[in-house]
């Protein structure tokens, strides 16, 4: 943000996000348009879109075909849930360090929902109210764990290099509801397609996660809800496992 007279020092995402500070960032832009250099950004490296000490939530088991891939019952009063530690994330194209405590170690695609203000008790039906955009999130996850216990999830999600969010975020207003439905998240891992579904192969839909979410809790601007995969893919050192949403971006990622 260099660049833009007025945000020479504005480092963090949800600084930005809001819907009046993405307005005003945009006026700025427009106003300053003659003045700015093209930046030319490579995003396939790209830093992750987020801030290092986001919060990211997680809808587990949000679609059918998931729920079979572990052999386990879906949930059916809520989604199931989970919360990071921000220490996961990388950047896009590093590599995914698979740890010495798993023995299976599998990677999902997920469709990211990024607050853009601090909200709380956000009704399904104004989620759209609280949510700067989307993003693709890729997600992997030590399963032997959770199939000994699904307890051990949060432990199963936090090791490092577990969580890449990016490589762009892609504002609402370039995404209406029938689209959003409609979109494309697939896992695919060395070029062939592991899993593939579109949020209305949800149980939960997007209003219901942000409300399932925000109930009784305070979120900050920022923080990441991750929705769920469509399927997960078995990875191996040598693997190149990628993450890809349809109009919203690719993450792709080597393993080792």
């Amino acid at each position: 943000m260099a660049g833009v007279p007025g945000y020479e020092k504005v480092t963090r995402i949800d600084d930005l996000v809001g819907k009046r500070e993405l307005r005003r960032l945009t006026a700025a832009v427009v106003r300053h348009a003659n003045e700015l250099s093209v930046v030319r950004v490579d995003l396939d490296r790209s830093a992750t879109v987020v801030d290092h000490d986001a919060t990211i939530w997680g809808a587990g088991l949000n679609y059918r075909g998931h729920a079979d891939d572990l052999s386990t019952a879906q949930p059916t009063s809520n989604p199931g849930s989970y919360l990071r530690p921000a220490s996961c994330l990388i950047d896009n194209g590093r590599h995914i360090e698979l740890p010495a405590q798993s023995r299976r170690v599998t990677a999902e695609a997920e469709l990211g929902l990024v607050i853009g203000s601090v909200c709380k008790n956000v009704s399904r039906a104004d989620w759209r109210s609280v949510v700067a955009g989307v993003t693709v999130v890729l997600d992997m996850t030590a399963e032997d764990a959770i199939r000994e216990n699904p307890r051990h999830i949060p432990w199963a999600k936090g090791f490092d290099t577990f969580c890449s969010v990016g490589p762009v975020l892609v504002t609402l207003d370039e995404l209406d509801d029938d689209t959003l439905r409609s979109v494309r998240i697939s896992t695919v891992r060395n070029g062939e397609t592991a899993a593939s579904a579109t949020p209305a192969d949800m149980t939960y839909d997007l209003g219901q996660l942000v409300e399932y979410f925000t109930a009784g809790r305070t979120i900050a601007a920022g923080t990441v809800i991750c929705t769920g995969t469509p399927g997960a893919v078995a990875i191996q050192p040598g693997d190149t496992v990628q993450a890809i949403v349809e109009h919203v971006g690719t993450l792709s990622h080597p393993v080792r």
